[in-house]
């Protein structure tokens, strides 16, 4: 078996994360489910209109009850989100300036979810789409503070383009550990940003890595490779992923996805056909 985690600046880093996004009232049994399959990295974000953060950490807290997991077992991420992003119900006071959104939305968190200490706090995306703007930076610093206080271990940031993350590793005091975009394999698999990522010791997460590329899921070379390996696309997409050094996230709410999904630790695929995936949708 491949190694299922690595450590990344002192903290372990588990080769798969699971999503908890869009899972509403099903978000605590989900998460269970996850645990007891074998995930050991959690995503969320204290964002009430994608996530139910509370119940993430109603899941963990009974999943660590019942001895299936210790804390030191997971590796918890979860984010800031600026207002924009937010519905009416949110974790901060909105006319406190934005340092104390950060620190509200942060405790906010940790209360959420049990603990004393996050591994990863991602800024979930800036402001706007073009440059970094002084609440974003507002915010990142305000982020390098809770980071220096030692209650997050990385910081991250999501959702952003390759310029905002140049400027963003130019002028931060404490660098992103993380970033966390949706990869498309019609911009090359967001292959600038992973290259820049890879020379500057980030480590690149994706989601919807498979919702976003359903018509490249029905190529016949991905299916190919699926025979070859005795795999199913989905498997194959994902083991793509890790093999050029993406870190993927899986929402997926089927117990037999999600040990399909972490299944994908225990095979590589072959370099051409690596290179064969990388450019499949932009040939």
């Amino acid at each position: 078996m491949l190694p299922q985690s690595t450590k990344f600046f002192g903290v372990e880093v588990p080769q798969f994360l699971y999503g908890t996004a869009w899972k509403e009232n099903e978000t605590q049994r989900l998460t269970e489910l996850a645990l007891q399959q074998g995930f050991r990295g959690i995503d969320t974000a204290n964002q009430r209109r994608h996530y139910y953060e509370a119940a993430v950490g109603q899941a963990i807290s009974a999943a660590i009850a019942r001895g299936l997991v210790t804390r030191d077992d997971l590796f918890l991420q979860t984010k800031f989100t600026f207002k924009g992003g937010q519905d009416h119900r949110l974790p901060y006071d909105p006319a406190a300036p934005i340092p104390i959104q950060v620190e509200q939305s942060f405790a906010s968190s940790l209360k959420h979810l049990g603990t004393e200490v996050i591994d990863s706090f991602v800024l979930h995306g800036p402001t706007q789409r073009v440059g970094l703007a002084p609440d974003d930076w507002a915010a990142w610093r305000a982020m390098e503070a809770i980071q220096g206080s030692g209650r997050a271990h990385l910081l991250g940031v999501s959702n952003v383009s390759l310029e905002q993350l140049q400027s963003l590793c130019q002028e931060a005091r404490v660098q992103p550990s993380f970033v966390q975009n949706r990869c498309y394999a019609v911009r090359g698999w967001d292959r600038r940003i992973r290259e820049f990522c890879s020379a500057h010791e980030i480590v690149y997460q994706s989601f919807s890595l498979l919702t976003a590329n359903r018509e490249v899921l029905a190529r016949p070379e991905l299916a190919q490779f699926a025979r070859r390996h005795h795999r199913t696309v989905s498997q194959i997409v994902f083991r793509f992923g890790l093999d050029v050094g993406i870190l993927p996230l899986t929402g997926t709410t089927d117990s037999d996805h999600m040990r399909a999904d972490l299944d994908v630790l225990n095979f590589h695929l072959e370099p051409d056909e690596v290179e064969q995936i990388e450019h499949l949708a932009v040939r």
